[in-house]
């Protein structure tokens, strides 16, 4: 695998992970009974973007080296599939 597909592999899965990891620990402005006047309840009553970040990089780490031991070992032998479909 090439460092920039590597790279472009890891932003991919960043930016999924993200999503995923976007819900944990949110505790909306309704459930902590502190409403800011002109947002909804359904707003986070805080959101700490540094830790959010820190877990979901840390996430996308663990999920970019499953990918890269995959590639890396050819777990599913991609590259006799396309020389048999060649064939």
């Amino acid at each position: 695998m090439s460092l920039v597909f590597a790279i472009a592999i890891f932003f991919v899965v960043w930016w999924i992970v993200l999503f995923a990891v976007l819900p944990f620990n949110v505790r909306t402005q309704g459930e902590a009974g502190d409403v800011v006047p002109g947002t909804p309840e359904s707003a986070p009553a805080s959101f700490r973007i540094v830790r959010l970040l820190i877990l979901n990089t840390l996430v996308a780490i663990v999920v970019f080296v499953i990918i890269w031991l995959t590639i890396e070992f050819d777990v599913f032998a991609i590259g006799e599939l396309a020389n048999k479909s060649g064939q």
